[in-house]
């Protein structure tokens, strides 16, 4: 039952309840909320920020009495100089504006905080679930970004990879930033605002949350962790159902051409391996440069690496499987899909009136700009004819959080608009598919997203690991990232099969494959990777062993489907999601454990093995009736040694599941 959250006075203070139940209690003596200005500045290099702020004024306020569902603050003088209207019940909603003659762009709010008390979300976090103690800044940016990558490099070099290593989170950077948090006492808030803002949980007694425009604050409480899913999308609204046939086997990343894709598929078949969908990023053309293996950002068909495409298509899909592309804002500039864009004017300007020449690896390329409507309205039909209309049944739509902050757009402010980029992004994409009426039908996967993606994006995927074990930019952080999504509204998430990021030393291993295999598994789509260097990596065909790990997976993920289909029908109707924390059911008291096991729906939990060379493998198992999927044997709560040979990750199931039959069938090849 949803309890009418109540915000009233009490001798002098504020006081936020909720069945009868203090959420917040600001009192009256000590300060929580402070109006200002200030100028910020930021510079991007690669799709990575830094920052500056310059505060112009800061003025502490007082909380001044409530009258007909308004709150007044003052100044110490007693003049009002911001209000807040109050509105709806649970959750309830606060519209800061400044009084009349006022004029802010920077807001400091102290919520009051209990020791102990977890926070969980803020969109994608990598490093850690629980974010107590840290500083997150809400702004969208490339995660694995160049000091990243010299980072990693020179540790491992001088220290050796790190699998044990609890990560960092200090500076840590994300595709999706997000102004949604859960906390432990169980309530949500969630900002309606788009610049730039800053949540700092690092004090024991307060949370301070910073924004760089008066924000409309989205509170909600509840008596359990279904029930705030259910609550916050109400607010934030929920992704669609995935297409059907997605959960009919692997989608398997596959590049190089028509005669590439055509001889894999065919090997997959006598193999015995399900699969739903081809990925072949490529589609559109490629090209080789220092970093590796990398695409053309031309957003047509490469007749000349894939001939007879539509027809294979065709053929492909008639034999149940699918063809998916990419596709990302840019525009090669050496194609003339570029020539078209800007001769109308659709790019992205330069503060020169020039088109902005974005560099993201090696090269540069142009921007789409979304503010123009009708540059939205070209890219649309980009791909409404060249990828829908062409046979697509699905694409990863790449980018979004690069909207240099000193460019030049049709309308609006980029400082604003930046975290809004990659939702617009999303937006477009979900308009093509339903103005072709293929919702349902066809879908795309997203990596960057801010608040109205939740219900554009039809699925999240991770970002670009790295193709190893570690634990900062590795297979391992795709857990966390994978949670703290579904915490924050995105319920549908997986990650790559493998990888992306390979470079020197980090070269992906057969047994990463097939343990990232074995993950992915059990989440809702099973999409493999070739990586940014696939002649570097292990290919899921790369020994006959790791076939047949391979296809044994496939198989077991095909197996999944009524037991995920249930899952998607909860986040959808109830915003739960697929991949769930376990705090949602059993506390939050262990935060290395809630990073690196999960929830597949109520009723499984799996441990994917994290470190190379092991077969027996340490897993927490919460208060409650567990057996082992493949032995079959009971555990209770706490600490256990599981046996865990490839082929055979670590995964129970509750004894009293409701699924049981659909359980007990997954045992089987």
């Amino acid at each position: 039952m949803s309890h009418k959250i109540t915000l009233h006075e009490e001798n002098g203070n504020l006081i936020l309840e909720h069945a009868g139940r203090v959420l917040f209690s600001f009192p009256k003596e000590k300060p929580f909320l402070w109006v200002g200005n200030g100028k910020a500045e930021y510079k991007m290099q690669r799709g990575s920020f830094k920052f500056k702020d310059k505060i112009i004024s800061k003025k502490v306020l007082r909380f001044a009495g409530i009258s007909d569902g308004e709150i007044a603050f003052a100044n110490d003088s007693g003049t009002v100089l911001l209000r807040a209207e109050i509105s709806g019940e649970n959750p309830a909603s606060l519209r800061f504006a400044a009084a009349d003659g006022q004029e802010f762009n920077r807001l400091w709010l102290r919520l009051p905080a209990e020791s102990g008390e977890h926070i969980y979300g803020c969109g994608e976090t990598y490093s850690k679930l629980n974010l107590r103690g840290e500083n997150v800044r809400i702004w969208v940016q490339e995660h694995q970004h160049v000091s990243f990558f010299v980072k990693k490099v020179l540790s491992e070099k001088l220290f050796g990879p790190k699998y044990k290593k609890t990560p960092v989170f200090a500076d840590e950077i994300s595709y999706v930033r997000q102004p949604t948090f859960f906390s432990g006492r169980k309530y949500f808030v969630h900002s309606d605002s788009n610049a730039y803002a800053q949540f700092d949980f690092t004090d024991d007694n307060h949370h301070e949350l910073l924004f760089h425009e008066l924000p409309v604050l989205h509170i909600g409480a509840a008596e359990d962790f279904e029930q705030l899913c259910l609550l916050r999308s109400s607010v934030l609204g929920t992704q669609l159902p995935l297409p059907d046939w997605a959960y009919d086997g692997a989608i398997l990343g596959i590049q190089g051409g028509t005669d590439a894709v055509e001889r894999k598929l065919a090997a997959m078949k006598e193999a015995g391996m399900p699969v739903c969908g081809v990925w072949s990023q490529d589609w559109q053309g490629a090209r080789r440069t220092a970093v590796g293996s990398q695409l053309m950002w031309n957003w047509e068909w490469d007749e000349e690496q894939y001939p007879d495409l539509p027809a294979k298509i065709a053929k492909w899909r008639a034999e149940g499987v699918r063809f998916l592309g990419y596709i990302n804002p840019f525009l090669a500039i050496e194609k003339q899909l570029y020539a078209e864009a800007s001769a109308k004017g659709y790019c992205v300007k330069n503060r020169k009136g020039e088109d902005y020449l974005v560099k993201s690896t090696t090269f540069s390329s142009a921007m789409v700009d979304f503010t123009n409507p009708a540059a939205y309205d070209w890219i649309k039909n980009v791909i409404k004819k060249n990828m829908i209309e062409f046979g697509l049944s699905g694409w990863m739509a790449d980018f979004g959080e690069y909207l240099p902050t000193d460019s030049v757009i049709h309308s609006g402010d980029p400082n604003i608009l930046h975290n809004q980029w990659p939702g617009i992004w999303a937006k477009i994409n979900y308009e093509a598919i339903e103005e072709c009426g293929k919702l349902g039908e066809v879908f795309f996967f997203t990596r960057a997203a801010y608040t109205p993606s939740v219900r554009y994006s039809t699925l999240m995927w991770n970002g670009d690991q790295c193709c190893d074990w570690s634990l900062v930019g590795g297979m391992p952080e795709a857990i966390p990232a994978s949670l703290s999504l579904g915490v924050s509204g995105y319920g549908l998430v997986h990650s790559d099969v493998g990888g992306f990021s390979t470079f020197f030393h980090v070269k992906r291993s057969p047994e990463l494959m097939a343990r990232w295999a074995e993950m992915c598994a059990f989440s809702p789509v099973m999409r493999s990777h070739e990586g940014i260097r696939p002649w570097d990596n292990a290919q899921f065909d790369a020994t006959p062993e790791l076939l047949a790990q391979y296809t044994r997976m496939a198989k077991l993920h095909k197996a999944l489907k009524p037991y995920l289909l249930a899952a998607e029908r909860e986040y959808t109707e109830h915003g739960i999601p697929v991949m769930r924390p376990l705090f949602f059911y059993y506390g939050g008291k262990r935060d290395k454990t809630e990073c690196y096991e999960y929830l597949l729906g109520r009723d499984i939990l799996v441990a994917p093995v994290l470190e190379p060379g092991v077969t027996e493998y340490e897993v927490y198992l919460p208060k409650d009736e567990w057996v082992h999927l493949w032995s079959g044997k009971e555990y209770g709560t706490g600490v256990h040694k599981i046996d865990a040979p490839l082929g055979q990750p670590p995964v129970f199931y509750r004894k009293n599941s409701k699924h049981l039959d659909e359980v007990l069938q997954l045992k089987g090849d």
